[in-house]
């Protein structure tokens, strides 16, 4: 069999990228203007990772990602720079809420991934006791901050841990599939850890990041709030074949790498099953992919970041979408709610999609919504067959919402490993990893194991490594390994 690619004897530089996912495919994209020829591998018969979308009821939905955060400029701006710019639609609800204590319970306006700013507020919620309110007002004025440690333990120790399950631990969930009393503080509340170090509590630390009635508007202060999430008409699983096209680069499915080595003149990559394997050579690498073939890949040649990389866990979880005829849904103007693990049930967050974005109406007279199941620990819940899992949502969504009619179609996306979780010692983890392979001549990692798991963050850690490996290539006419390209 031919192989996947020719020696690098020319004068144009050859980089590999490994992923097909929007990391992979976004460091693709970032390499399109520079002189460097580009090939992508895909192992899976399709790209775009966890960004997949198909039809239900007539309706185009998401199967994973539905959304990304406004704020962040990466994506809106990789999405304008494919052609997708004229496909975004803001959503058009974002209140949410919190199903505990059995009833269906407002957020509060003022937190931060619930962390509270304004107790009075909290305790109108409901959502926690008033012995959970009254140990929240007792927090004491604490200077400085303490090593990495779990979110359970920074702030359950100063608001008390029914703060913790209650209001963080369901919004956590909700990103991460996570278990507060293993997720980093630093790592996963990144932005309040940095607050907290300047303010004595928390309250006030959160309070310093919530946005005025300024940063709420538009530039003008015209035209309304700015948008908090975007996706894409078509949903945002059309994402990766637009990348991919804008790319240009050489984009190839069904192509898993298997192994990773150093040569004299850059890097060797063998592709394929072992009976009838391909080779391909470059002189650069970025590997996208998720961090235990990543650690896999790198374990022979760069064992100090294959180390870390492998003690990065990660979680399974399902997306039950249940579709409902339009009049049959009651009302709401929620775009869905949240539920704490503390409260026993098995979905544990829920959007109301036909809702959340209003122009999914237009498809077909259904009502979808979205049913996340599945936290860190819970092989044995996602292990039924779709049918149990379709029907388990469907009664505790009829629970929470009160829906007496049964859904007219069902769909159940699981994805396996699908996050990562930055449990206590992520930060130092991923600064191992990124010293080890920053040792190592044109070779650069991407994904959702090191900076967050956000499209927006993903496409940030592909710039970034797009940059780190063309930085090398120009750094000279010469192989550091010896041979002239």
């Amino acid at each position: 069999m031919a192989g996947l690619g020719t020696m690098t004897t020319g004068t144009t530089p050859h980089v590999v990228v490994i992923g097909g996912g929007i990391a992979g495919l976004a460091a693709a994209f970032f390499l399109r203007d520079e002189p460097v020829r580009v090939t992508l591998l895909e192992g899976s018969p399709r790209l775009g990772g966890k960004l997949y979308a198909s039809e239900i009821a007539g309706v185009p939905m998401d199967e994973g990602a539905e959304a990304l955060l406004a704020r962040r400029p990466e994506g809106i701006a990789l999405i304008t720079a494919t052609g997708l710019g004229g496909e975004l639609v803001p959503a058009g609800v974002t209140s949410s809420a919190i199903y505990t204590r059995g009833a269906m319970r407002a957020l509060p306006r003022r937190q931060f991934m619930g962390v509270p700013a304004d107790i009075d507020e909290l305790a109108a919620t409901g959502i926690v006791s008033a012995g959970g309110v009254a140990r929240a007002r007792l927090e004491s004025r604490v200077a400085g901050q303490p090593p990495d440690v779990s979110v359970t333990e920074y702030v359950g120790a100063r608001l008390g841990d029914e703060i913790v399950d209650r209001l963080v631990d369901p919004l956590l969930g909700g990103v991460y599939a996570g278990r507060s009393e293993e997720l980093s503080f630093e790592a996963t509340l990144a932005p309040l850890a940095a607050a907290a170090r300047q303010y004595p509590t928390l309250t006030e630390a959160v309070t310093s990041l919530l946005p005025t009635a300024a940063d709420d508007s538009a530039p003008d202060n015209s035209n309304g709030p700015a948008a908090v999430f975007v996706s894409l008409t078509t949903g945002i699983g059309a994402l990766p074949d637009a990348v991919a096209k804008a790319s240009t680069a050489d984009v190839r499915v069904n192509a898993m790498v298997r192994e990773l080595t150093r040569t004299e003149a850059g890097w060797r990559l063998t592709v394929g099953s072992a009976a009838d394997p391909e080779y391909l050579v470059a002189d650069a690498v970025i590997v996208a992919v998720p961090a235990a073939p990543a650690s896999r890949l790198l374990s022979r040649t760069v064992p100090a970041a294959s180390a870390p990389l492998s003690e990065i866990p990660y979680a399974s979880m399902a997306i039950i979408t249940l579709a409902y005829r339009a009049e049959d849904f009651p009302d709401t103007r929620s775009s869905g709610y949240l539920v704490p693990a503390v409260d026993g049930r098995a979905v544990k967050a829920v959007t109301f999609s036909t809702v959340k974005w209003p122009h999914l109406t237009g498809h077909a007279p259904a009502h979808v919504v979205r049913c996340s199941i599945g936290r860190a620990g819970e092989v044995p819940l996602l292990q039924r067959e779709d049918q149990d899992l379709a029907s388990l949502a469907a009664a505790e969504l009829a629970d929470a919402t009160g829906i007496t009619a049964a859904p007219i179609a069902h769909r159940v996306t699981r994805w396996g490993g699908a996050l990562p979780q930055y449990n206590v010692g992520h930060l130092d983890r991923v600064a191992r990893i990124r010293a080890a392979v920053g040792e190592q001549p044109g070779l650069a990692v991407a994904g959702a194991a090191y900076d967050g798991i956000g499209i927006p963050a993903c496409i940030a850690t592909a710039q970034a490594a797009a940059q780190q490996v063309t930085g090398y290539l120009a750094g000279g006419a010469t192989s550091p390994f010896g041979d002239a390209r």
